[in-house]
């Protein structure tokens, strides 16, 4: 076996074992529909009691626990027929209950469930009372006489002070007197994204000082689904003072049964910048204090109505008889487009909030290809043609790698008459051999393992790649050229109905769904079937085998990637294929493509005895 061969086995060794593990470990599982029992059992939980907790007297100046109400039957309707003040911005639309002035009803209008552009928009927050609660709590904890009646809670009823509509442009005050001398003010504003402002004040008309701590909390009724599995995180997320921590579902802290002192839950100390939320594949909602402001972020979980929940609790505050004072928070609740999140942390210096998109490990590779992808679908304008700019783009700068090893496997071609004389004078002698080899390689300056190196190099840019296209929001539902319609799912025709042409809709299980590939599959299959034509079939059967089959399986092992991502092969497999005939024919080489290809379809003669 020559050495040129061993590096091609070697590629293919590695190749094939990274793509095992990709599918095995980091392919995302097909949906599975919700479990409507276990909705109904939640709903049940959540509706007929289980966790109501007082807040407790706050110590060293903050609040120290808050859990979010179970609602009773009572509640549930209250809920219901509670007035609402809408929401409606160029992105959001939505409604805010009065009802503890939830804010608990946004759709994204930017996003629907599927491409049919008559399906429901993407539902991000929802009430209470409905299947799947997402929504948010603001309030205050009591301190001193203060008792949590005095206060209002999730069951206030909230007057409107001002404004009827919450847009861009026309913000919303609520108000509630307790009847004890304190007025509860809550203003809300949003801007044309999805960031809210929220300030809570209160007015003192008592004679004597209260104080009070604010808070804010992100709750999750119902285990969300999640999409990502390995390849993307979903679940709580925080960043305080610079350092990002991401909590799954099954791994925030569990509330057996009511809060208590030193019940277990994850309660950070933010000293400076930080914020605390809830994070999907491609949408979240942060609690978000000013810059500069204290604060304790909390995540926990509690079985009783399985409720998930983030917290932000801020210093106590003291308010002089006559006196009001407040605080105003922010809350991002919407889609993790780049450019918005982007603009967010420049302009408004909320830290690292770019990360709330999951880079992943190779996050200074995908950063970087995603920067560029980015830049390039603005001036292309089709995120297909971006992903081949793309290619090339990343094609171009490793051409000086590229290049040094194609010209040192034209000159191991160049070199392989001399290598069969080293190899029949060597005979049996296995360390003269390789002494020889070694002593013409550095004669001829050639490297024999030059040849692994760019696909090495290729290993981590498709794992950023397929990051890329998996977890950021651009690239869902966005389409390229007549069937594909979206490159972050896989190509959706099918050899088994000649690719629509049969009346006839091929199954997505079971063993058949192995043989039902795309066409973007079957063309990458060849691509890489006409790289290899670029040398000779080796002689070894085994070698022949391995070569014969190769390009096959690859292209049933990427039939069901990312369209996106297999657009991306077969556009560096044709680049590669490009590149590697010129540079060996600039050196005297002469690739015998079509004889190669033809060779392939003879059928070897039977040996005569």
């Amino acid at each position: 076996m020559d050495d040129q061969n061993k590096n091609l086995i070697l590629a293919v060794v590695l190749s094939s074992i990274v793509m095992l593990v990709w599918l095995v470990f980091f392919q995302p599982p097909p949906q599975a529909p919700a479990d409507q029992s276990a909705v109904t059992q939640a709903q049940t939980a959540t509706t007929s009691g289980g966790v109501v907790t007082p807040p407790p007297e706050p110590a060293n100046n903050t609040a120290t626990e808050t859990t979010a109400p179970a609602l009773t039957n009572p509640q549930s309707e209250a809920l219901s027929k509670a007035p609402r003040i809408k929401v409606e911005t160029p992105k959001v639309t939505g409604s805010i209950s009065l009802l503890g002035g939830r804010i608990d009803d946004l759709a994204l209008k930017d996003y629907r469930q599927t491409l049919d552009p008559d399906s429901d928009l993407v539902k991000l927050l929802n009430p209470a009372d409905q299947a799947k609660p997402y929504y948010t709590l603001y309030g205050w904890v009591p301190s001193g006489a203060l008792t949590a009646e005095d206060l209002p809670g999730a069951s206030t009823l909230w007057q409107i002070e001002s404004g009827d509509i919450l847009t861009p442009d026309s913000p919303v005050s609520l108000v509630w007197d307790n009847g004890k001398g304190l007025i509860f003010h809550r203003q809300i504003q949003v801007d044309e994204k999805y960031m809210f402002d929220i300030t809570q004040s209160v007015e003192n008309k008592t004679n004597t000082p209260v104080s009070l701590a604010p808070y804010g909390m992100v709750v999750r009724q119902g285990k969300p689904e999640t999409e990502g599995r390995y390849i993307s995180f979903e679940g709580a997320i925080l960043l305080s003072d610079g350092e990002l921590t991401e909590l799954k579902y099954s791994k925030l802290p569990k509330l057996d049964i009511l809060p208590r002192e030193g019940a277990p839950a994850e309660v950070v100390d933010v000293t400076k910048d930080g914020w605390v939320g809830f994070t999907d594949k491609y949408w979240m909602t942060i609690l978000i204090p000013q810059n500069g402001e204290p604060f304790k972020a909390v995540t926990k979980y509690v079985p009783a109505g399985e409720i998930y929940q983030t917290e932000t609790r801020l210093p106590l505050i003291t308010v002089a008889p006559g006196a009001k004072a407040g605080i105003e928070t922010r809350l991002f609740s919407g889609a993790k487009e780049w450019s918005t999140l982007r603009a967010y942390q420049n302009k408004e210096g909320i830290d690292r909030f770019l990360d709330t998109i999951d880079w992943g490990w190779f996050y200074f590779l995908t950063k970087p290809i995603f920067w560029l992808l980015h830049n390039l679908y603005g001036l292309i304008g089709n995120m297909g043609w971006s992903i081949i700019a793309l290619t090339i783009t990343l094609k171009a700068l490793l051409l000086p790698l590229a290049y040094k090893s194609y010209v040192s496997m034209a000159k191991m071609k160049e070199l392989q008459p001399v290598m069969e004389k080293l190899k029949k004078d060597a005979g049996d002698d296995r360390q003269k051999l390789q002494k020889d080899m070694m002593a013409l390689y550095k004669k001829e300056k050639v490297n024999p393992a030059s040849g692994c190196l760019p696909i090495l190099l290729q290993i981590p840019i498709f794992f950023s790649l397929y990051k890329v296209i998996f977890v950021t929001l651009e690239l869902r539902h966005a389409p390229w050229i007549g069937w594909i319609r979206d490159l972050s799912a896989p190509d959706p025709s099918s050899i088994l109905n000649l690719f629509g042409l049969l009346p006839f809709q091929p199954p997505e299980t079971g063993l058949l769904a192995m043989f039902s590939i795309g066409l973007l599959p079957i063309l990458l299959g060849i691509s890489m079937w006409l790289q290899q034509k670029l040398n000779p079939a080796p002689t070894d059967p085994t070698q022949k085998m391995i070569f014969a089959w190769m390009p096959w399986v690859f292209m049933f092992m990427l039939g069901r990637f990312a369209s996106g991502l297999v657009l991306y092969w077969i556009t560096n497999n044709t680049i590669t294929f490009a590149q590697q005939y010129a540079i060996m024919r600039s050196h005297g080489h002469k690739p015998d493509v079509f004889g190669n290809i033809m060779r392939s379809f003879k059928r070897k003669k039977p040996e005569t005895k």
